[in-house]
């Protein structure tokens, strides 16, 4: 369940209570360029409503002349000003820091000592122990410290809260964040801190998420339920740069929540084109897309899409509020203690890795050049939906996601073996192999991708044992003649292996529900080795057992009702192939292969098409001779094998008598037709 706190509406305009004799809030601004320009245009709104006094000013760039009244002092710093407190005509109430990131912490907490409320651009601080000084500084002076996450103040999120509470979208997924702006070489030298993670020695944290997209980052957090540092579990980075900078401009940030929530933030300085940044509320009955620099939310169900416009409650005014009569801050420092934990995990994390010019095409000349990173708009789909890092994913210019271990042919290093302990819960996690590869480097399996983003490279997954889904994603039932989201994931973790150095690795598994409870043992064994100067063979041998002294039923979208549709057991996700062709002796294309039992059945395509390392490659999968498990095959839709363990009906897996399977792959370089094929059975006589 999504938590927020109250978002308050002022009980009175702050022009009405000052026309009603209350005392006039006097207010200085520290910072009266950049960002400070806007608070000048607000604070004479606010002053010509009669809300505030405007009296003094410090910066040491001073405004043009005339751009102030002159009833305005102006200092070179807060310390010259604070110095000047006890002057009538300098005396304020409330400071504005619109200042250098760097310097935030240290003002914030000489105004608060000075017995001042704080206004303090974002982000707040540029570490977890200036914000520890910033809050106690709060606490000890009994003053009010208000963050300026505008977006915070947006009426929309007390909505967004009571539709998602009251189960419009149905049960929460997980949240994700969306920003894709773009950002030139001129706005890193705007400043000689932008773009920097220290100065001098000093922190400064500057990046996509902390700074120019951290209203995505602090707005996700709150429609998240995290607002304090107790709200958060744990934060994940995975920080990359195109620009020649020291901070990162796209990166991923996974955080989960201290009530199990998972966000994933998307952030880019370097899209192809800017669009209107986003935080998505996803249910199993639809989902909520909140565009908050528009204060416009976007709900998606069955039912269709509605769009709906919202207020604002402007943060200056709601500090005033909170002044008079004591109404909750809005974006009070505490309350940003969860983008702390995300700023620290940053400022803590490695240097962002610099994105390979290959996947980098720059627009534009001069000072007006930006970098438009490859396919970004599709991967930040594709990581949304997996909510998986870039690592995770597999994309090429991210840093490798080391595997358990690496299964090599020959000196040719042929499979990684994952573990799955970084799949989300409802993709049912689980062990497999990704990236399978020819003895030449050609990939051949895919692994979380954006149409199926639970199918993960070569493995055994099953949609329903016993009514739980150890496949991921949505579950057909036969109640429900569709597929539909329910709390019934399993995973399936290894709990003892042993591996040989003759191409062979067994393990031993245990398929738990939900609740972490056994459901099934199995035994699983996966043996490789050379066939040829250009194929490699991967066996599989898997057999199923009750965790327990009762059966288990072993089933599939086809056992329950969906036609053609079964299904699980041993599957094979490929990657986008071009020119693909599918054949057995049974048939040819999908259609004539397709729920078909055949002694084999062969892949061949060019692979990794539309790239610079596209390659031909056969994949012909074998099965014994007595197997009368049909083959599960797609082309269209997208690239994928199986064999079906439960075609149209359950499997039932008896105590003392496991349900066994196995199934041979050769990988092969280039080309293979029928003769070839049936010339490599022959050689391996054992795989019929």
């Amino acid at each position: 369940m999504i938590s927020h706190s109250a978002t308050a509406e002022p009980g009175s305009r702050p022009e009405d209570r000052a026309a009603a004799g209350t005392a006039v809030p006097r207010i200085a601004l520290v910072g009266v360029h950049g960002f400070g320009e806007r608070h000048l245009a607000n604070l004479a709104r606010l002053e010509e409503a009669g809300a505030l006094e405007l009296v003094a000013v410090a910066d040491p760039n001073p405004p043009a002349p005339g751009r102030l009244k002159d009833t305005v002092a102006v200092f070179p710093d807060l310390n010259s000003l604070l110095a000047a407190q006890t002057t009538a005509e300098a005396r304020a109430d409330i400071v504005i820091l619109a200042t250098p990131i760097q310097t935030h912490a240290p003002l914030a907490t000489a105004a608060l000592a000075a017995g001042l409320d704080v206004y303090v651009e974002k982000p707040p601080v540029a570490s977890m122990a200036q914000f520890n000084d910033v809050l106690a500084a709060a606490e000890s002076s009994g003053r009010l410290v208000q963050v300026g996450f505008q977006s915070l103040g947006s009426h929309a999120l007390p909505a967004i809260r009571n539709l998602v509470e009251s189960g419009g979208i149905g049960e929460v997924l997980g949240l994700s964040a969306s920003g894709q702006w773009v950002r030139t070489k001129a706005y890193f030298k705007r400043s000689r801190w932008a773009g920097k993670r220290s100065l001098d020695g000093i922190d400064v944290v500057d990046g996509v998420a902390t700074n120019a997209l951290a209203h995505a980052v602090a707005t996700a957090l709150h429609m998240a339920g995290a607002h304090t540092l107790a709200d958060v579990a744990s934060v994940e980075t995975d920080l990359y740069r195109a620009h020649d900078t020291e901070s990162d401009d796209t990166s991923v940030i996974r955080v989960r929540t201290a009530h199990g929530t998972t966000l994933l933030c998307t952030l880019t300085l370097c899209a192809p084109e800017q669009v209107n940044p986003s935080v998505s509320v996803h249910g199993t009955r639809g989902e909520i897309t909140f565009f908050y620099t528009e204060d416009e939310v976007v709900v998606s169900t069955p039912d269709g899409e509605r769009r709906e416009k919202y207020g604002r409650t402007d943060l200056l005014e709601n500090l005033l509020e909170a002044r008079s009569t004591g109404a909750p801050l809005l974006s009070a420092v505490a309350d940003t203690g969860a983008f702390t934990s995300v700023l620290e995990a940053i400022r803590t994390s490695p240097a962002p890795e610099p994105i390979d010019s290959a996947h980098i095409t720059w627009e534009g000349e001069g000072d007006d050049a930006h970098p438009v990173v490859h396919g970004v708009v599709d991967l930040f789909d594709r990581a949304a939906k997996a909510q998986a890092t870039f690592a995770e994913l597999g994309v090429p210019w991210a840093r490798q996601l080391p595997p358990v271990r690496t299964l090599t042919v020959d000196g040719h290093p042929v499979a990684d073996y994952q573990d799955g302990s970084h799949i989300r819960a409802v993709s049912s996690p689980r062990p497999y192999l990704h990236p399978v590869r020819t003895l030449a480097g050609t990939v051949v399996t895919d692994h979380q991708p954006l149409d199926h983003v639970w199918h993960l490279g070569a493995g055994v997954a099953l949609q329903d044992v016993d009514g739980i889904n150890f496949w991921g994603g949505r579950t057909y039932t036969r109640e429900a003649g569709q597929y539909v989201w329910r709390p019934d994931h399993g995973s399936i973790a290894v709990t003892g292996t042993d591996a040989g150095q003759d191409g062979r690795l067994e393990e031993l598994l245990t398929w738990n529900g939900p609740d972490g409870g056994p459901i099934l043992v199995e035994e699983r064994r996966w043996s490789w080795s050379g066939v040829n100067a250009s194929a490699w063979r991967l066996t599989l041998d898997f057999a199923l057992s009750p965790a327990g002294d009762q059966p288990v039923s072993l089933g599939s979208p086809g056992s329950n009702g969906r036609f053609e549709g079964g299904y699980g057991g041993f599957f094979w996700r490929l990657p986008e192939c071009g020119g693909a062709k599918v054949w057995s002796p049974a048939g040819t294309g999908e259609a004539g292969v397709h729920g078909t039992v055949s002694r084999w059945l062969a892949w061949t395509g060019s692979f990794g098409a539309g790239t610079e390392r596209a390659s031909d490659a056969t994949l012909v999968f074998f099965a014994p001779e007595s197997s009368t498990d049909p083959w599960f095959v797609r082309v269209d839709g997208y690239p994928g094998v199986g064999q079906s363990l439960a075609w149209d009906s359950p499997v039932i897996a008896e105590p003392g008598s496991p349900v066994r399977r196995s199934i041979s792959v050769l990988v092969a370089d280039g080309i293979l037709g029928t003769n070839d094929i049936e010339a490599l059975i022959t050689q391996q006589g054992d795989l019929s």
